[in-house]
């Protein structure tokens, strides 16, 4: 045990638990999390597809799964009924085609009197700064088809507004906007958060449509296997660490053994040393080079 004692040196102590710690953060947090988001975007990807495939339902036989836990957001649904007048609210920070631009917002009022928030679609900022005229949506009945979308919540510290005559929000979110609108507005049922509709191309009242997500992975999956293989590796580079340095302490203990003694058949000298011959210098000792390859400092 004692070519071990090094290791209870603080500078050793230190590195190891530094180690153990970022190990347990790779398997614990930094893996899980980045396999999570391969996971989450997976499973994002298969419902797009699907609702690509799949026929639109009415959105009144989506409403009727509120409460049976079954997530329905990106599936296609059409719905009947007509805008409701001055409902316009705008989103801010949007883009359109690289450019800044607002997300348009409006309320549509079923048939059977329930009234859901409704994307219309993306426009562009003029001068980059302010929005432009929007004009409203088309009056009377109207038979829309769109998608199923999530409330992306509110952004904190980000309170809706008015400017430039225009209520304005930073975020999709069906009780916040119920609140700017001092409307009653139903969510769609899309798991952890209630739902909106977002327009297809084409539709009455639509600009712009929000583009899809990409329907790929994302670098998730090999960010999580990276972050396992450096949860691994660390451990092992401090044993091969500490494997170095027993080794290098066994070369500088055997080289710093006194030589053998000459055998009888050798001559003790070849000639005699006089006596005032000076001594040869001491050997430097274990500690000495130990200082000279880590310095002075280590502990």
């Amino acid at each position: 045990m004692r070519r071990l004692a090094f290791l209870l040196r603080p500078s050793w102590l230190i590195l190891a638990v530094l180690v153990a710690a970022f190990a347990y953060l790779c398997f614990t947090v930094l893996a899980p999390w980045q396999l999570g988001k391969n996971t989450a975007t997976s499973h994002r990807n298969e419902l797009i597809a699907d609702s690509v495939k799949a026929e639109p339902v009415d959105v009144t036989a989506v409403l009727s799964e509120t409460g049976s836990g079954t997530p329905t957001e990106w599936r296609r649904v059409t719905a009947s009924g007509s805008y409701v007048p001055d409902s316009t609210v705008l989103v801010r920070l949007r883009h359109l085609d690289g450019a800044p631009g607002y997300a348009v917002l409006a309320t549509f009022r079923l048939d059977d009197g329930r009234v859901l928030l409704v994307d219309r679609g993306l426009v562009s900022a003029v001068d980059g700064t302010r929005p432009p005229p929007i004009p409203e949506p088309p009056a009377g009945p109207q038979r829309i088809e769109a998608r199923v979308r999530m409330s992306e919540g509110v952004t904190p510290g980000k309170d809706p507004s008015v400017q430039d005559g225009y209520r304005q929000v930073y975020s999709i979110d069906t009780t916040q906007e119920s609140a700017v609108l001092n409307q009653t507005l139903t969510s769609l049922p899309t798991g952890d958060r209630g739902g909106y509709l977002q327009l297809s191309e084409n539709q009455p009242g639509a600009f712009t449509p929000t583009p899809l997500p990409r329907l790929d992975a994302g670098p998730y999956l090999s960010y999580g296997l990276q972050w396992l293989a450096f949860g691994i590796m660390a451990p092992l580079g401090l044993g091969y660490f500490v494997y170095a340095e027993i080794r290098e302490r066994r070369k500088e203990k055997a080289a710093a053994q006194p030589s053998r003694a000459p055998s009888p058949a050798e001559p003790a000298h070849s000639e005699p040393i006089p006596a005032t011959a000076p001594s040869p210098p001491a050997a430097p000792t274990t500690e000495a080079r130990l200082a000279d390859r880590y310095g002075r400092g280590r502990g």
